[in-house]
């Protein structure tokens, strides 16, 4: 799965990934390969990406939207760090 974390500044993130954990609207969730398409707003709270070599790599963002669609992730946040 591919992922890109953008914010209004520039690109922070982009690289292949086995999972994302994010802070959605109605509590957190997590994607994983072949998830079903979705759209969803997100609230302040942690990302928690795990990356093809099984590390977690944290970013902690201040809301957003993430849209998952045939195995690549865009998310865009209004803020991250």
């Amino acid at each position: 799965m591919k992922i890109e974390i953008i914010t209004p500044e520039s690109k922070i993130y982009e690289g292949d990934i086995k999972s994302v954990r994010v802070p959605g609207k109605k509590g957190s969730f997590q994607v994983l390969k072949d998830h079903a398409p979705i759209i969803s707003t997100l609230d302040p709270g942690m990302v928690v990406i795990v990356d093809q070599s099984d590390k977690e790599i944290l970013y902690e963002i201040t809301g957003g939207v993430i849209e998952v669609k045939s195995n690549k992730i865009v998310l865009l946040a209004e803020s991250a760090k």
